[in-house]
């Protein structure tokens, strides 16, 4: 018997004798002259009918259980299915204990129910169609840079830099035997901490190969439990050399965004439909809309503006040289039309030393951009990096990094160009598409520990 994936079982054009289709049982019907399964296996959001004789039924074929059948594929008769497996033998390969078993059939369990089992929430329906939509946009994202000629750069882990100068890091020790064997000294001789950023490793790659960029897990240990933070995540960033303009930047975030979510809605079309019907009935035509739609633009004097004549009250009050808080940016998306803005030109004190001064005066900015979109807030956020080593050189000076950060001034003294990047929240970008209102929705286990669940 040739083994076929659910998925390739339910696409099938034409009928095939022998087929092997292995799975879990999503239900059971049993009547007088007919055994009716639906068994999935991960590859699809439908399951696969299966047609049996009604003595082929066990003690143990119950919902949840693994099974293994063999049959024939047959056009099926019901139009809302294209094949079915008339089944010749099921064997069960591991039985489900259903009394025990937290998920039941055909109940519609809340994302805060299934949230309580991260081992088994994969196997519920709109966990299931997330992951199949993470791996869609994975692969997107991955297509998308090789696409464009960018280089992909695996870059570290475990860091010594703090490249959002946040402070907000889990610092590496070993343990305490090792420790004391060592003389209490740090195991790399320096401090050691988990990244927030592979943007300084990019900005290195980017003298040698114009056009690189990273997708991997970055850690921040902001002690937050909202709804809208994440202590591990993944991010998406990349950096242009020979680039002299903010708009190219803005450019790519766009393209990204606009290509990446075209891959899935084309790829992943039912599972991105159970969002948009259970969760955000709103958002299919929402990010439908986006995709076509053009963006905004505004500096961040406008957008201090725009918030201090706004007719409501904020949590925290606008004010020029302050950090924008989540509760503005969406005052802001709305104010645009709830369609994507960006916000440029920061204040020069607000951001990180690598970020391009502008020279402007009264009010001291730096080349900095966020796209900000609804819902959610910022998505993206990058700038032109500054280039010139005596600019470079003062601002490390006045912040004491000079001799942390030696090797990123030798980037300016040996063939140094104009460029820059920006980085995208995986999980914030998946939140906006999705439109679920919990970010810890959005990935695969709710946290680092089954026993400290939120």
């Amino acid at each position: 018997a040739v083994r076929l994936r659910v998925r390739e079982a339910l696409g099938a054009r034409e009928p095939a004798d022998a087929v092997r289709v292995q799975g879990w049982v999503r239900s059971v019907r049993s009547q007088k002259e007919v055994l009716f399964l639906h068994i999935n296996d991960g590859s699809s959001l439908e399951s696969l009918q299966v047609v049996a004789d009604p003595s082929l039924e066990k003690r143990d074929l119950t919902f949840g259980s693994a099974v293994e059948v063999e049959g024939k594929l047959v056009k099926s008769p019901h139009r809302m299915q294209n094949m079915e497996l008339q089944a010749e033998t099921i064997r069960i390969v591991g039985p489900c204990d259903i009394w025990s078993f937290p998920l039941k059939m055909k109940e519609r369990h809340p994302l805060e129910y299934v949230r309580q089992f991260p081992h088994l929430r994969c196997r519920n329906n709109t966990l299931g169609a997330l992951l199949r939509i993470r791996n869609e946009a994975t692969a997107g994202i991955h297509s998308f840079f090789q696409d464009n000629g960018y280089v992909h750069v695996h870059t570290p882990i475990i860091t010594s830099n703090d490249c959002e100068g946040a402070g907000e890091l889990f610092q590496i020790e070993v343990r305490r035997e090792a420790k004391e064997s060592a003389e209490k000294t740090h195991f790399f001789n320096v401090p050691a901490f988990l990244t927030v950023s592979g943007q300084l490793h990019l900005e290195v790659m980017a003298g040698a190969f114009t056009h690189v960029f990273t997708f991997g897990p970055t850690f921040r240990a902001e002690n937050s439990q909202s709804r809208r933070h994440l202590a591990e995540f993944y991010m998406v960033e990349a950096e242009l050399s020979f680039i002299e303009s903010l708009q190219d930047i803005m450019q790519v975030m766009e393209d990204l965004f606009k290509t990446v979510t075209s891959t899935v809605l084309s790829k992943c079309p039912q599972d991105v439909e159970l969002f948009h019907k259970y969760i955000a009935p709103a958002q299919k035509s929402d990010i439908t809309h986006k995709l076509f739609s053009s963006s905004c633009r505004i500096s961040y004097s406008e957008a201090v503006e725009i918030l201090k004549q706004a007719p409501q009250t904020f949590t925290f009050k606008p004010e020029w040289g302050c950090d924008l808080q989540t509760e503005h940016e969406k005052y802001l998306v709305k104010h645009c039309g709830e369609i994507p803005v960006f916000v440029v030109n920061y204040p020069y004190d607000l951001k990180p030393f690598y970020m391009r001064d502008n020279e402007d005066g009264p009010q001291h900015t730096v080349a900095a951009v966020d796209l900000l979109v609804p819902g959610v807030g910022e998505l993206c956020g990058g700038s032109l990096r500054e280039e010139r080593l005596p600019f470079l050189e003062s601002r490390l000076q006045r912040l004491g990094l000079t001799d942390a950060y030696q090797w990123y001034l030798d980037l300016r003294k040996f063939g140094s160009v104009p460029h820059g990047g920006f980085g995208m929240g995986f999980e914030r970008y998946l939140q906006y598409i999705l439109g679920v209102d919990n970010i810890k929705d959005v990935i695969p286990f709710p946290r680092f520990s089954h026993s400290c669940l939120l």
